[in-house]
Parts: C-alpha cells; structure tokens; sequence
C-alpha cells in the first residue's frame, strides 16, 4: 500500500417531502440518482376519509423508499395541521371569503416545520414534488421562484409566499419534466406510485362537501340563515348559510329568476348573499394584504405584471402598487371576473415584445390576499 486511502466525500444531505404520490416519489428517485443523500419523509396531516398525507399514503411513500434505499420517517403533524390550515378554511367561509388552504399548507408545513425537521438530520436542502423552479440571479444573487416547464402543471401560484430564506434551501427536482415524463420516468425505475392517481379536490375534504366541514367545525354556521339579495337589495330568496357560496358560483342558489344569476358579492355582517348578472362579476382591481414579494423588498414604484387571480385563471396584465403595512393595489388592464376575497393575486414579469407570449414571463414576483374587489 504506497499511500493513505483517498477519503470519501460526504454526500450532500437532502430531506424529500414524500407524501405518497407520483411527483414526490419521482422527485426523491431524481436526487438519488443526482449522488444525494436521500432522507424521506411523509407529514401526517390529517385522519379519517382525508386524502392528505393519510396512513395509506405513508405506507405507499414508505415503499417507495425501500425502493430507492432511502431512511424513511412519518412525522404525525396532525394536530398543528387542524389548527393552522382546516380550522382557518371553515372560518374563511363563515367571513365571506374564498379560502385557499395549500399556501398555508407549503408555507407552514413544507417550507418552516419540515425545514426544521432537516436540520435535525443535518440537512440543509428540502426537496418537493412541486412543478416549479428555483434559480439563484448571478447578477443579484437574489434566489428567484421561477414558473415549471409544463405552464399546465405550474404551481408557484401555491409558493407566493416563500421568501429568501426558503427558496435558498428549496429543491423542485420536477420544474423541468411534464407530468407524462414523471409517470414515464416513475414506471422505468419500477415506483410503485407510477400510475397512482391524483386528487383534484381539497385533500381533507375529499367529498366536496366544504358546508358539512365547515357545519362540523363550527356548528353555529348552520343557525345563520339569511336573505338572498340582487344589486338594487330586492329579496329573491333566503338561504341557509353564507358558507355554501363563493364569488363567481352560478349553481345551486335556489332561486329562479328567469336568467343566469351570479354571487357578486358576499356580506358576512348582514349574512346576505348578493347575486347579479354575468356583469355584475367584472372588476377592474383588486385591494391585497399579506402581500410578500420574493426579493424581500417591495417596489419603489408601481410595476406593470401579470396577475394570477385564481389557480386555474390565465392571467391578466396589470399594475401593482406597494402600500405601507404589507399592502398593495392591483389595478387590472381590462375587466377580471370573479375576483373573491380570500383569493391570491400572484404577480409574474409582464409578457415581452421579445417573448410573444400573452401569458406572462416566467418570474414569479410575489402575491397578497385579496382583501377587496374593486368593482
């Protein structure tokens, strides 16, 4: 032997969100076959008929961690989870808002409590199933939350909230694949999770039934019955709770008035429920608190953006003003519909000449709440 043996390179730690499903799955296999240290981990959020993070998903990321060779734990959040993001979402109905709990759920859960759970394993890296990237600005050396590759997958819409400090230890190992090329990848390296398939309703309310969580929670909401209004304040009918509406909603109100009918708007303080026509929806702004912006510093100046009202909404250009105390005013470019309280208005770069793109750039900005449609 001529000579010491070479020392081994530790490997760099990361601890993977692994709720139990394709994405997560697929995102844990990338960074083992990236050379890193893979610590798993299932939060148990919540119990019964829940889909979110239930024990069964646990036992699904739990074999997918033997497959892979990982360490795998399950973390029981379960109490914490009720406090901070179900008990909220009942009472955002109660108050006439339009609740959005998987922001609370990445900003608490996946972004703080579990971040605090990897430095106890020595890690400094937190990796999601997320569609989204993140990038550090070389001339900045500001961390930016960039859109996923596949803009019908895009979830930076639920991230508006992480600042700096989460985005230079998060990892989205998904923000350039498609959701096919997951599955494809998934099936090729033998993840029990491939074809498993995926929610699209409000993981801990997997029925739909948002008024009977909200009944159970708070029974009082089911003793607050009220009065169904037009804009003039004419009574077409009565209903049994402000928390089975939502700004925008057509069906289900119970009333028949010869024409198509809208809630424009909820009033929590006299529980009436105010409806119009598809007109009655447009607004031409939007007043916002909460607002975060990546950077960590808002704008000197107004800034002409894309907006993102709503999950599922393309998006319209707009200008953003900061205000003081965290606030700002979004003033649409043309009229936005169904634009409710309780929302998220998420901002992204405005599209370019250069780009010819309608939908935006790909730089997330930042976002607030929505206080207040301005109408």
């Amino acid at each position: 032997m001529t000579g010491p043996a070479a020392a081994v390179a530790p490997r760099e730690r990361v601890v993977v969100a692994m709720s139990g499903g394709v994405d997560s799955s697929t995102a844990a296999a990338r960074l083992v076959e990236q050379g890193y240290e893979v610590i798993g981990i299932t939060m148990h959020l919540a119990g019964g008929a829940s889909r979110c993070c239930s024990l069964e998903d646990a036992e699904d990321a739990r074999r997918v961690a033997q497959r892979l060779g990982v360490r795998f734990f399950v973390a029981n959040y379960r109490e914490r989870f009720e406090q901070e993001v179900i008990v909220p979402f009942a009472d955002s109905y109660l108050s006439g808002r339009t609740p959005i709990p998987c922001v609370a759920c990445n900003t608490r859960f996946k972004f703080e409590y579990l971040m605090e759970r990897a430095r106890v394993f020595g890690a400094e890296k937190v990796a999601t199933g997320h569609y989204a990237r993140v990038e550090r600005d070389p001339s900045s050396e500001l961390y930016t939350l960039r859109r996923a590759a596949d803009r019908s997958k895009d979830q930076t819409y639920f991230l508006f909230e992480l600042g700096q400090a989460q985005l230079s230890r998060a990892c989205f190992p998904l923000g350039a694949m498609t959701k096919s090329q997951v599955r494809e990848h998934a099936r090729e390296i033998g993840l029990t999770t491939a074809d498993k398939p995926e929610s699209q309703e409000i993981c801990f309310v997997p029925d739909g039934d948002y008024a009977g969580l909200v009944e159970r929670l708070r029974p009082e909401a089911g003793q607050l019955a009220g009065e169904i209004v037009d804009e003039a304040g004419r009574v077409l009918g009565r209903h049994a709770g402000i928390h089975h509406f939502t700004v925008g909603q057509r069906h289900g109100l119970g009333i028949s008035a010869g024409r198509r009918l809208y809630v424009s708007r909820i009033e929590p303080d006299s529980q009436r429920v105010v409806v119009g026509g598809i007109e009655a929806l447009a607004a031409h702004g939007a007043e916002l608190t909460g607002v975060n912006w990546i950077s960590g510093q808002p704008p000197e100046r107004a800034l002409q953006v894309r907006a993102q009202v709503r999950h599922r909404h393309a998006g319209v250009n707009a200008r953003v003003e900061a205000l003081p105390g965290g606030r700002a005013r979004l003033l649409f470019d043309e009229p936005v519909e169904a634009v409710a309280p309780g929302q998220a208005a998420v901002f992204y770069d405005p599209p370019t000449a250069e780009a010819g793109r309608e939908e935006g750039g790909e730089r997330t900005l930042g976002g607030g709440w929505i206080s207040t449609a301005l109408k």
